[in-house]
């Protein structure tokens, strides 16, 4: 799938079924205010794609 046609926010679910982490560590995260930036619309949790995938690119470790 191309990433245009990707939504530009996820909820903590969609982020949990596209990146793999889970639920209650966005939650710890955000209680925290460490590691991944994000949004409250009222009652709704939302992270930027772009956001996530930083937060990756950033931590990857190199293998020699």
């Amino acid at each position: 799938m191309e990433t245009s046609t990707k939504k530009e926010y996820l909820t903590p679910h969609e982020v949990n079924q596209e990146f793999g982490f889970s639920v209650s560590t966005l939650a710890k995260w955000r209680m925290s205010n460490k590691h991944l930036a994000f949004s409250k619309i009222g009652k709704y949790i939302k992270y930027k794609r772009s956001d996530i995938v930083d937060f990756l690119e950033a931590n990857s470790v190199k293998v020699a």
